[in-house]
């Protein structure tokens, strides 16, 4: 671990505080990059002075903040940072390829399914209508990052819709059907056992949630979208104003 820490041991700022900032501060300006290896609490301990319970509270800082990740056998890593998203009528990837990350994804499933009652009332069509089911893995880079869930009308997507090296709306957007207006609940969960297996996390782990109802230009329901992320790489960001 290349990064030197300066402590001031006559300061107010506790000193488990003082490394984990300056820790996190390496790893937001590129000193300490994705999958760099961590030394050890015993090895950072006497490095620096220090009990290992203040080592460890740094490193458990981190790993709070989804800087860091502890993997048996491997140690502690520095994982990407979390990715934030404003809230808008956008798509995942296009929000990461913005950003000079590296989406990709993976469909699980894309097939013709029958609406149960839940996607016939959001979508506004008889129950047992056809509709088009996707299930993606999207990430970044090859960290997984949310498992993705969506309902839409048989016309609106193509059954060889390429789906891969793009985002779905960037794909409704060429053929002139991209959601113009939506609704959109956010949540947490614990994650299922599908939800764990997919996303690389334990099951029960927290979740974030996104639930949109989308409408194209004629206020048709188009969408429905029920998506999971990982909450130690994945936050949800508004602006607010006074009223």
């Amino acid at each position: 671990m290349n990064v030197d820490i300066a402590l001031d041991r006559g300061s107010p700022v506790p000193l488990y505080f003082q490394m984990s900032q300056q820790l996190q501060a390496a790893i937001e300006d590129g000193r300490l990059a994705p999958g760099d290896q961590i030394d050890t609490e015993m090895v950072l301990a006497e490095k620096y002075g220090l009990s290992r319970p203040t080592v460890r509270q740094a490193m458990q800082d981190l790993v709070n903040k989804g800087l860091l990740m502890r993997r048996r056998g491997i140690g502690t890593q520095v994982v990407h940072s979390q990715v934030r998203r404003q809230l808008g009528l956008t798509s995942l990837y296009d929000d990461l390829r913005d950003s000079d990350r590296r989406p990709s994804t993976t469909v699980l499933t894309f097939d013709t399914v029958a609406a149960d009652e839940r996607v016939a009332e959001v979508l506004q069509i008889v129950e047992g209508s056809p509709v088009r089911y996707l299930e993606r893995l999207r990430c970044e880079g090859d960290e997984p990052l949310a498992y993705m869930q969506n309902w839409l009308p048989v016309d609106i997507v193509s059954p060889d819709a390429d789906l891969v090296s793009g985002g779905l709306y960037a794909h409704l957007r060429t053929t002139g059907q991209s959601p113009h207006t939506a609704k959109q609940r956010i949540g947490a969960k614990a994650a299922t056992s599908v939800e764990a297996r997919v996303l690389d996390v334990r099951r029960g782990a927290p979740l974030l949630t996104m639930e949109r109802h989308a409408f194209d230009v004629t206020g048709r329901p188009i969408e429905l979208g029920v998506h999971a992320y990982r909450a130690d790489a994945y936050a949800f960001e508004t602006n607010l104003m006074e009223r």
